[in-house]
């Protein structure tokens, strides 16, 4: 197995980062709002609310086992059940850092066990179907789940079916990879771009034209590889393309810019309005649609992202969009400020499932979580929430390996900076390379567990 990158100390020039970074920590427990992935919402000590209601959690990812642990802190009689089949619990954030050989393997992978608070009921089943009319979920082994309130947390679907001639058994071989697909895959990636590395020559890059989980992925992924080729000597070697999706790289546009400005200084080529519409692993050869029809791009090296929609259950359930953009793909109807039902006031979506402009990432459901649980007691309660969630999210872009921009924004495209003054969002940074390579992931467990 190659050797695992070592997270780089700050040296002699880097001193006054570390002094920025030793402040930043220093305020985390008075920012408040301000701080909002490190610190997270602020939770106030609430009378426990009696009910014997049933709660029934689709998911058991980071947002449901977000809300399983909040809402056993908040309510006293109730019974609370979370379904998902899976017992692993992956840290998905540290994908990335897997498939780049920053992190090992098992840095992404604990239990879902781990996480689940005392008294809750875990369901090992997926939900097979979902019944918002009769109150009731159906599992894949049949069993049948009746509730009062209902939290879908299902996450979504990896869709690599949808590109021809893919085959995700082959991740790791003959120069693909795929840093989504699990943390195997992740690994697997890793040990085909350092063997790339190695040699050099074409590497090609791009995201779907769907909606996707951490959009910043596909891009810091491209930076993180044009980095290793450098590290290794052979850049001037290679050749590296980024494939755009529409015709811009970043949602918000300030961003957007800024990535615009370090391809271009990185010697990275890009071109708009491409989406891989199938692939040749045996040929290595790329086809991409285009608004002229295809191109060919033939590669060393590539990293596939596939198409993301709602899971089956979601997509195949009158819980999903009806119209409007969110729609084709089956994500889910909520409010974007409550993530209650549009339509059924007694079920709300959290994470990646929610139809929402923002929102598919771990920073989101830090604050996605709190808001609907709070709606969801108040309604129990017989009261009204006024907790809003404005679209809150969190993207640390690393640039190359020790540097990264920690980019936060919100629905409006605002960006909303944790640490103004101390920590400037578009500047490439020893201080955001360390958030995202060590502080995140004991605030994202913290986040689990409902302490955050």
């Amino acid at each position: 197995m190659p050797d695992l990158i070592p997270t780089r100390l700050p040296d002699q020039a880097d001193i006054p980062e570390r002094r920025r970074f030793l402040t930043a920590l220093s305020l985390l427990p008075a920012a408040g709002a301000g701080a909002a992935w490190m610190s997270g919402p602020t939770a106030h000590a609430q009378p426990q609310v009696n009910s014997r209601a049933h709660i029934v959690i689709v998911g058991g990812g980071a947002a449901g086992l977000t809300a399983a642990n909040r809402l056993a802190t908040g309510l006293q009689g109730a019974k609370i059940t979370v379904v998902d089949a899976r017992k692993e619990h992956y840290y998905q954030p540290g994908f990335t850092l897997v498939a780049s050989g920053i992190k090992p393997q098992n840095y992404v992978v604990t239990g879902t066990a781990d996480y689940l608070p005392q008294g809750v009921e875990w369901v090992q089943a997926s939900a097979a179907e979902i019944d918002p009319e009769s109150r009731k979920v159906v599992t894949s082994d049949g069993k049948t789940l009746n509730y009062d309130f209902l939290i879908v947390a299902s996450g979504l679907k990896l869709d690599y079916a949808a590109i021809p001639g893919m085959d995700t058994e082959r991740i790791g071989q003959n120069g693909l990879g795929s840093i989504y697909h699990s943390p195997q895959a992740a690994q697997a990636t890793w040990t085909s771009l350092s063997s790339f590395a190695d040699k050099g020559g074409v590497a090609v890059f791009s995201r779907p034209a769907t909606e996707m989980k951490c959009a910043g992925a596909p891009l810091k992924y491209t930076f993180i590889s044009d980095d290793h080729l450098r590290r290794r000597g052979t850049r001037s070697k290679s050749e590296i393309i980024y494939n755009a999706h529409n015709k811009a790289f970043f949602s918000v546009p300030i961003v957007s810019e800024k990535v615009r400005m370090l391809f271009e200084d990185r010697g990275v080529k890009t071109r708009m309005e491409r989406v891989l519409a199938s692939i040749d692993i045996d040929k290595r050869v790329a086809t991409f649609k285009t608004p002229d029809g295809t191109e060919e791009q033939p590669y060393d090296f590539i990293n596939v992202i596939p198409p993301m929609r709602a899971p089956d259950v979601v997509r195949n359930s009158p819980l999903r969009w009806q119209t409007g953009p969110w729609a084709a793909d089956g994500w889910m109807e909520v409010d974007r400020h409550t993530l209650r039902h549009k339509r059924y006031p007694n079920v709300f979506g959290v994470g990646d499932v929610a139809g929402v402009p923002k929102g598919k990432t771990a920073a989101s459901v830090k604050w996605q979580v709190p808001v609907a649980v709070d709606h969801l007691l108040a309604s129990i309660a017989g009261k009204e929430s006024t907790a809003s969630y404005n679209g809150y999210t969190s993207c640390p872009l690393i640039t190359r390996l020790g540097q990264a921009m920690l980019v936060e924004f919100d629905y409006k495209d605002n960006l909303t900076p944790s640490f103004p003054g101390i920590i400037a969002p578009l500047e490439e940074l020893w201080i955001s390379w360390v958030m995202k390579t060590m502080a995140l992931k004991p605030t994202y467990l913290s986040m689990l567990r409902g302490r955050a």
